[in-house]
């Protein structure tokens, strides 16, 4: 959430900014809001000075009445009438509070100045590659075709048992899977500084909305019946950077977190090359990134957990790019993105394999997560960042099709024989 401060004050710079991302900020209801709520702040002031006023006067004129045995129900029907006015104020000012913050609610965060102009992803801006794509010397197939010749990828196996965009992995994918999760988590944990945390797969509406997937984007949320409203998650972001809702975090930053959860995601506007495959599904594995910086930090953060996503596919020998996401593009409480996008093969170009963000304090206010900054002991909003570390499926999509060989097999990478009993051929 933005500042509501900020928002109040000066309604039309911010228009300005968030103009940069597309987003039209609605200044006339603002201002309309802001006047309601400044009207009724003082009205409710002036009751309950009038009341506090007619309170300290009325315990000595009743005294007053009563030795002269004259009628006290015009005193009493004086403070009560205050009463009631004050609470009707009262509740008109929250009635207009209330409104403000759901209005903000849907607000997205202002893109940092660095971040690119422009209006979609066609204006994101290549920063740099690694790697050079491979130059095949036989007809490249893709993931499905490779896991569904070894018996590996069964699709309509998960089609029958739970409609379309599921997967069954058996075998060699299965377990390719499992040590590319179990390969990521050792890196980060040994290498990168992160702690491991296991969190909950089903979240709370309260959970949502602090890291903005609510209300705007309910539709691409699974809802679980049941006696509670809980959604299952749409990436282990929520669960983790929920982990200090409400805190005040003592001690250095940053603190980093790393966990390997499923994500479930409606993806209502998914369609064509996407839905083949492990491309785009409703249930796929992840392993995420999550920091909570120092706000003067955070920018370098950024920087150094785009890095540790970078660093597995540099280990997996996969070819790749980072790009800097334009202001258009960038996800709701983004203020600054990078997006890695691995080569796909089968694709002839680069697919994103993970989004690092920085939040700076967007979704900290909603959370109410702050920390005790030393420099003067006082709590304050943390900044807080998240990457994929990165999105399991995509990554043994793009290990299939880089390292596919021409009777059907795949190599495995140095960094990745341990895990799998020292193979250096899978699917075959």
């Amino acid at each position: 959430m933005l500042d509501p401060k900020l928002v109040r004050s000066d309604p039309e710079a911010v228009a300005r900014q968030l103009a940069r991302r597309g987003f039209v900020l609605d200044v006339a209801r603002i201002r309309r809001l802001e006047e309601r709520r400044r009207e009724l702040q003082g009205r409710v002031q002036q009751l309950r000075e009038e009341r506090n006023a007619h309170a300290r006067r009325v315990g000595r004129e009743i005294a007053a009445a009563r030795a002269e045995g004259r009628d006290i129900a015009p005193l009493l029907e004086r403070g009560e009438a205050l009463k009631a006015a004050c609470q009707e104020a009262e509740a008109a000012l929250d009635e207009v509070q209330a409104e403000f913050e759901a209005y903000l609610l849907e607000v997205p965060n202002l893109p940092d100045p660095e971040v690119p102009d422009g209006t979609d992803e066609s204006h994101n801006v290549e920063l740099r590659r690694v790697g050079q794509p491979r130059a095949f010397d036989f007809p490249v197939r893709d993931h499905v075709a490779l896991g569904e010749a070894a018996g590996c990828l069964q699709l309509e196996a998960a089609a029958r048992m739970s409609g379309a965009r599921f997967a069954v992995l058996s075998g060699d994918l299965a377990r390719l899977q499992r040590a590319l999760v179990q390969f990521m988590l050792d890196l980060h944990v040994a290498e990168h500084g992160y702690r491991e945390v296991y969190v909950p797969d089903l979240v709370g509406r309260a959970a949502l909305v602090g890291t903005g997937q609510l209300p705007k984007f309910e539709e691409d949320l699974f809802r679980v019946a049941g006696p509670r409203e809980l959604f299952l998650i749409p990436t282990g972001e929520v669960p983790v950077t929920n982990l200090h809702r409400e805190e005040i975090l003592e001690g250095e930053l940053p603190r980093k977190y790393v966990s390997h959860t499923p994500c479930f995601r409606a993806e209502a506007g998914a369609s064509g090359a996407d839905t083949r495959g492990l491309i785009r599904q409703h249930q796929f594995e992840k392993v995420e990134l999550v920091q909570f910086a120092a706000p003067e930090e955070s920018a370098a953060a950024l920087e150094s957990l785009t890095r540790d996503a970078e660093a597995v596919l540099e280990r997996l020998e996969l070819p790749y790019r980072r790009v800097a996401l334009c202001a258009g593009d960038l996800g709701f409480a983004a203020a600054r993105t990078y997006d890695l996008e691995v080569w796909i093969p089968s694709q002839g170009r680069y697919r994103e394999i993970s989004s690092c963000s920085n939040f700076r304090d967007f979704q900290a206010r909603r959370l109410k997560v702050r920390w005790r900054n030393p420099a003067h002991g006082r709590p304050e909003l943390v900044h807080t960042l998240n990457g994929s570390g990165l999105a399991v499926g995509r990554t043994l999509v793009a290990l299939v099709e880089n390292f596919q060989q021409g009777d059907g097999s795949v190599a495995i990478p140095d960094a990745l024989r341990p895990y799998l009993g020292g193979r250096e051929r899978i699917l075959r």
